[in-house]
């Protein structure tokens, strides 16, 4: 039955942080069965655009997008969020080398391979989800926008869990640099769950399993 369902909350930006929260949401969805995802992405309106000018709060069915699974060429995918071939700093983001090379390199391209595998085999289960914000100079009030955008969405539909990527600043650290992550921690009713970098021995350990 669909009540049966855990319906979480996956918040990616295509970040490095956000890269972490991915892996680690895929060992969620292959070790829980009853698992329901939905990827959520928060964009910028342009207002040329006739479809991006309404917040989510206002989006008739026709313009709300759910996109995995059902893709056309201009619409994008879990994969398409980062890059094949990202450069050296932000793949030392990841994984936790001070040099990168060759094999530092296989094993980032290895771990993007077997996450978007269990995604798609889980696809019938997960799906994307786009909401537009008003465009903000204000970085504060843009975090703050953002923030209320994510947890309003999260609230007003049946979800559980959010999970989000984090530099790993501790709450009130995050809370008084204006981290998004933390402060959704810190305002929203449901339980949020942050991945910081993933331990080498995860990775590790990630790869090296058979099953997906």
């Amino acid at each position: 039955m669909n009540d049966s369902k855990f319906k979480v909350l996956l918040y990616s930006d295509g970040s490095h942080q956000a890269f972490s929260a991915a892996v680690y949401t895929a060992t969620l969805l292959r070790k829980i069965p009853n698992m329901e995802l939905t990827i959520l992405q928060v964009q910028e309106s342009d207002d040329g655009n006739e479809e991006t000018k309404y917040s989510w709060l206002e989006l008739r069915p026709k313009y709300k997008r759910y996109h995995w699974g059902r893709l056309t060429e201009n619409d994008y995918r879990w994969i398409d969020f980062w890059p094949e071939n990202p450069d050296p700093e932000w793949m030392k983001s990841i994984l936790k080398e001070t040099e990168i090379t060759s094999e530092s390199q296989k094993k980032y391209a290895q771990i993007l391979k077997k996450t978007n595998e269990i995604y798609q085999k889980r696809s019938s289960d997960v799906k994307e989800q786009i909401l537009y914000k008003k465009t903000s100079l204000n970085e504060t009030a843009s975090i703050s926008e953002t923030v209320k955008m994510i947890i309003d969405y999260a609230t007003q539909n049946p979800f559980q869990l959010i999970v989000m990527g984090t530099r790993g600043l501790s709450t009130i650290k995050g809370l008084m640099f204006g981290s998004l992550a933390h402060t959704v921690l810190d305002k929203s009713p449901l339980p949020v769950l942050l991945i910081k970098k993933l331990p080498e021995d995860f990775i590790d350990n990630y790869l090296a399993s058979s099953d997906l």
